[in-house]
């Protein structure tokens, strides 16, 4: 049975590492002195055997290189931990796409879903629910069964505005016996930063903490053209 590594276990780890060697100290010290009292009241005519005492320093000899070796990847993990945490910064500040059913959307930038249905679809219908459940848009979308891409402009069904915030995105398909077929949606947004959850490294897509492994595609975030118009005003002397 093998346990995820992560932040958690492998503080409770290190610090499990730590206190053994403490208290493999302490015993060998203990043993240490009571060889030393023995070796000093034993029976000239009968000494100890040491066969019995060189059993006993192998055993301990055993035990710390255990510990030592548990040391080591107590390191290491420490290591690859902080590896991926830095790695993952790379994503701040730039667009993904991800797969997932939950969009963020800002009040201002639409959001660009793709989704893709497992077969043949006569009926196919593109739903946007807020953080509640509510049902806040729908709209029939392309039956065909390739990949396809539908921009959503933070508007209700009705035009509405709709405020920032939180949405699920649901494909609904239906083939020629109104059977569901299976869909996936692939979610795009910006990166505003990363944490850590159990250990594992998610990026910051809003409100919405998205895993590495579900990311698709990382691009350089956009920015918008901003056009200046400059007005310059010729004084005209007249003499």
């Amino acid at each position: 049975m093998t346990s995820d590594v992560n932040i958690n276990s492998a503080l409770q780890n290190a610090q499990t590492s730590a206190s053994s060697a403490t208290q493999l100290d302490s015993d060998f010290n203990d043993f240490l002195r009571l060889l030393t009292v023995q070796l000093q009241n034993q029976d000239p005519l009968s000494p100890i055997e040491s066969t019995e005492f060189t059993n006993q320093l192998v055993a301990f000899t055993g035990v710390e290189q255990q510990i030592n070796t548990n040391q080591r990847l107590d390191d290491l993990v420490a290591l690859s931990l902080g590896n991926s945490f830095s790695s993952s910064l790379s994503y701040v500040g730039k667009d993904i796409s991800y797969i997932g059913s939950e969009a963020f959307y800002d009040g201002e930038t639409p959001v660009e879903i793709n989704y893709s249905v497992n077969g043949s679809a006569i009926d196919t219908t593109i739903n946007i629910f807020d953080d509640r459940g509510t049902l806040v848009f729908s709209q029939a979308v392309s039956d065909d069964d390739s990949v396809e891409q539908f921009t959503w402009d933070g508007k209700g069904t009705s035009g509405n505005e709709l405020p920032a915030g939180t949405y699920s995105v649901r494909i609904d398909a239906l083939d020629n016996e109104d059977a569901p077929l299976e869909t996936t949606t692939v979610i795009s947004g910006h990166v505003d930063g990363i944490e850590t959850q159990n250990g594992v490294t998610f990026l910051l897509v809003g409100e919405r903490a998205v895993s590495i492994a579900n990311v698709l595609k990382v691009v350089e975030a956009s920015v918008a053209d901003e056009t200046t118009e400059t007005t310059e005003e010729t004084d005209t002397t007249e003499i």
